[in-house]
């Protein structure tokens, strides 16, 4: 392995239903990071880059144009120490992912938080369903290896908190299998 390999960070994807708490857990560990990362809020780089085919007035969201997507985030991601933010994660390429967070949240405390947002009725129930039939962590297990796929509870400030100081170690532990490998080779 090349130190330029190894010098970089790793790719994180946080991933879950919508209103569990992708964001924040993403701004938070850019926060406590040891290394600098970058947080991508996937749902807004395609609206600022205009990467949709078009929007979706009952559903209120866009069709994303994904070939567009995953041409634009490909040198961002070569680069390393990048954290993609979505509700989605099977269509970002195996080879991306370093490690893959799905945040999990209780059905009752995931509608409160989308109608909060203002959600439409019909979304809110949507996303709530996919949350119960575990969607989001289905997709994470079938497009990852096992090992790198990791089910966090966000329910609240104590577990954004624990999740972050998790994902922190995994991150320090990640650099110094790194540096170990530098120093072998």
């Amino acid at each position: 392995m090349s130190s330029e390999s190894s010098s970089k960070g790793p790719v994180i994807i946080i991933t879950g239903t919508p209103g569990t708490g992708k964001t924040t857990h993403a701004q938070l560990l850019v926060e406590e990071s040891p290394i600098p990362l970058k947080h991508i809020n996937v749902g807004e780089f395609v609206k600022e880059k205009g990467l949709y085919e078009s929007y979706d007035d009952e559903w209120q969201s866009y069709t994303v144009d994904e070939d567009r997507l995953l041409d634009e985030l490909e040198p961002i991601v070569s680069a390393g120490g990048v954290i993609l933010d979505w509700h989605t994660c099977e269509l970002f390429p195996e080879r991306w992912a370093d490690l893959v967070v799905v945040l999990r949240c209780d059905h009752s405390k995931l509608w409160d938080r989308l109608e909060k947002r203002g959600y439409p009725l019909k979304k809110i129930q949507e996303n709530n369903e996919a949350e119960i039939m575990e969607v989001v962590l289905d997709e994470a297990r079938s497009s990852y290896s096992q090992e790198i796929v990791v089910e966090l509870k966000s329910e609240g400030t104590e577990d954004l908190e624990s999740n972050v100081a998790r994902i922190v170690q995994w991150i320090n532990a990640w650099r110094a299998d790194r540096e170990t490998s530098n120093v072998e080779s």
